[in-house]
């Protein structure tokens, strides 16, 4: 009985060191780097490296931080998984369930059965090359698109937007756009949810156009070739 009872004990002490090793490498990260708030410290099985989530990204450091591996990728060689990769899909997953849906467009593709979130800016090349593509090569499915402008690239974005969401029909609207290059003839006057949408994106860490984001709250970015996103849509379907 006393040997459990130190066995717990000391299990209990090393967790409680674990934690303060964890939370000492992050105020000394947010005290070297001021502007940024570290979301998670996880200290990792590799030599000693820490895991410091921030800004949407994973860096490495010592318990010291006497160095730092920025847009660097930790692969474990023996199953030659990519450790950073799967690791930024789990501490980016977003609750789909909780998305906003009645402020995106709606478009069902065959039976609509699978389910499919997309940040698009209305001027940016790859989310046209995303639709024209790649999603046009996918069925049963139902996107949602954000219409969410980046007007420091776009400066036009946000008109154009507001001309598409106030259309009349507005599916047909987007599809003619983001397909045909075909603006709609309404005023724009109605209800736009443009800084909803913005705000959302902020929550959410969504910085750039394209993000696709699937039903398991798993993302990806950028206009990728749509047998990638059926892999995607169909693991998401099965959870």
């Amino acid at each position: 009985m006393l040997k459990k009872l130190v066995s717990i004990a000391l299990l209990s002490s090393l967790s409680t060191f674990a934690m303060a090793d964890e939370a000492s490498v992050k105020k000394a990260v947010e005290s070297a780097y001021p502007k940024f708030k570290v979301d998670k410290v996880t200290k990792t099985q590799y030599a000693g490296l820490y895991e410091v989530f921030m800004a949407g990204q994973i860096i490495y450091t010592d318990e010291k931080l006497t160095f730092l591996i920025a847009e660097g990728r930790l692969v474990d060689p023996k199953t030659k998984k990519d450790i950073t990769g799967e690791r930024l899909e789990e501490l980016t997953k977003i609750d789909f369930n909780s998305l906003p849906l009645d402020q995106a467009i709606k478009v069902v593709k065959g039976n609509g059965s699978r389910k499919l979130v997309v940040f698009s800016d209305v001027d940016c090349p790859y989310c046209k090359r995303l639709e024209r593509n790649e999603l046009a090569n996918i069925t049963d499915v139902t996107v949602y698109t954000f219409l969410y402008p980046i007007e420091q690239l776009h400066p036009d974005a946000a008109n154009k937007s507001k001309l598409i969401w106030c259309a009349n029909n507005r599916v047909k609207a987007w599809e003619d756009w983001i397909l045909r290059d075909q603006l709609p003839s309404s005023a724009g006057n109605c209800e736009v949810p443009l800084e909803k949408v913005g705000q959302l994106a902020k929550r959410a860490g969504v910085t750039s156009t394209p993000t696709l984001i699937f039903a398991d709250g798993k993302r990806m970015l950028g206009a990728q070739p749509y047998k990638e996103i059926e892999r995607m849509l169909t693991a998401a379907a099965k959870k």
